[in-house]
């Protein structure tokens, strides 16, 4: 990609990874990815972030058609994740007087992955640094989503130069702005982004949204994805409601089924769920559908029910996988309701009670198992879970 103008002397330098299938090497990335680093140029230049390392030899030309001889004076690590920081070992032979600005657990991390920096500006909450005419101001966020993790707030163009924070999956295909864009396409990779790296993090986000809302911030450049400067409120105000758990009236339905008894059970809920009212019913197979998207509909919904047959004494092995990442991912305020199936010994059931102790959300109705083939009766409790669920959506 070519290198873009955010102002006369701060530039874009963006790559778009077209080839990788997962990133993180967890979560699907059909649409790909890109990594974006910036430069600005003064008495002083700053290079903020770097790229993952096989975009490495495009980087460099990129950087040095606009500097020419000069040399960089200062790499800015807001984030020292490889995807962010795969380029700095190279940058740092490349231009060997470089200062590598951080704050103090980030050089840490710079040991850790590359060696021990020799040249490093120690930064903390609101220090600065002059570059000439641009001042850099530093605010830390730890948690979003790595603890070194720290915001560049330029205080000329009132640049916030964002890391991962506001970020998205997906390439930038010629547009590199938001009023370049449609982003109808970004809606659901803004938030699968947040969802699978970030939401982890929801109450660090909060803390972090609130830290930063004093600077005037008339542009957000993130390391993936569109930069904003027309329409900022579009990605605030999404990753404002999104990490305080503001969820939509809706029910995701996540069963695993070997012959489709416990499906029929998910089908009967579905429907029951629709004669209420309910619109938003996301219905997915845990053994097709991947948990990215899956884990992204769960902090949209405020319900969340769950269906496993026995499979060896336990749980389905993609509904427990499913269910692990939940556990990690630690999404708040959901009502939750249990199905099952068995046939000659229990363990779906048995172990989905077990996930609820744990992830502690409202349980709206008592766990509902049935042997083989779903009968009359069952069907009946299966739609009073529905109902109870219903109730309970409807009630807010």
């Amino acid at each position: 990609m070519q290198y873009v103008n955010l102002s006369n002397d701060i530039y874009f330098l963006g790559y778009n990874d077209r080839r990788t299938h997962l990133f993180e090497n967890i979560w699907p990335i059909p649409n790909g990815i890109s990594y974006n680093s910036y430069l600005i140029v003064d008495d002083k230049i700053a290079l903020i972030d770097t790229v993952e390392r096989s975009f490495f030899d495009e980087y460099l030309d990129n950087i040095e058609e606009i500097i020419g001889d000069r040399k960089i004076d200062y790499l800015v690590i807001n984030h020292m994740e490889p995807d962010h920081s795969g380029a700095l070992k190279s940058i740092m032979q490349r231009y060997p007087e470089v200062t590598l600005v951080g704050n103090k657990k980030t050089f840490a991390f710079v040991e850790s992955f590359y060696k021990e920096p020799e040249n490093v500006h120690l930064v903390h909450d609101g220090s600065v640094l002059e570059l000439g005419k641009h001042r850099l101001q530093f605010q830390t966020i730890p948690m979003v989503h790595w603890p070194e993790t720290m915001v560049t707030y330029e205080e000329t163009n009132k640049i916030l130069f964002s890391g991962d924070a506001f970020g998205s999956y997906g390439t930038l295909d010629g547009g590199v702005f938001d009023d370049e864009i449609n982003l109808d396409f970004y809606e659901v990779e803004v938030m699968r982004y947040f969802t699978n790296i970030v939401g982890k993090y929801c109450p660090h986000t909060q803390r972090a949204i609130k830290k930063l809302a004093p600077l005037d911030i008339k542009m957000i450049a993130a390391t993936h994805g569109p930069v904003w400067r027309s329409d900022l409120d579009w990605v605030l105000t999404r990753y404002n409601k999104w990490s305080s758990y503001d969820l939509d009236k809706g029910v995701v339905i996540v069963y695993g089924s070997m012959y489709g008894n416990t499906q029929k059970m998910a089908e009967v809920i579905a429907r029951r769920l629709a004669e209420r009212g309910i619109k938003n019913i996301r219905v997915y197979d845990a053994s097709k559908t991947h948990a990215s998207y899956i884990i992204n509909d769960i902090f949209k919904y405020k319900g969340f029910i769950v269906g496993s047959p026995a499979y060896n004494n336990s749980m389905f092995p993609n509904v427990e996988i499913l269910l692990s990442t939940i556990e990690h991912m630690a999404p708040k305020d959901h009502y939750l309701g249990i199905f099952g199936n068995f046939l000659w010994n229990g363990g779906g059931v048995k172990n989905l009670k077990v996930f609820a102790e744990k992830i502690k959300w409202e349980l709206v109705y008592d766990p509902i198992e049935e042997k083989g083939a779903m009968k009359k009766d069952n069907k009946e409790q299966l739609c009073k879970l529905a109902d109870a669920m219903a109730d309970k959506l409807m009630a807010e």
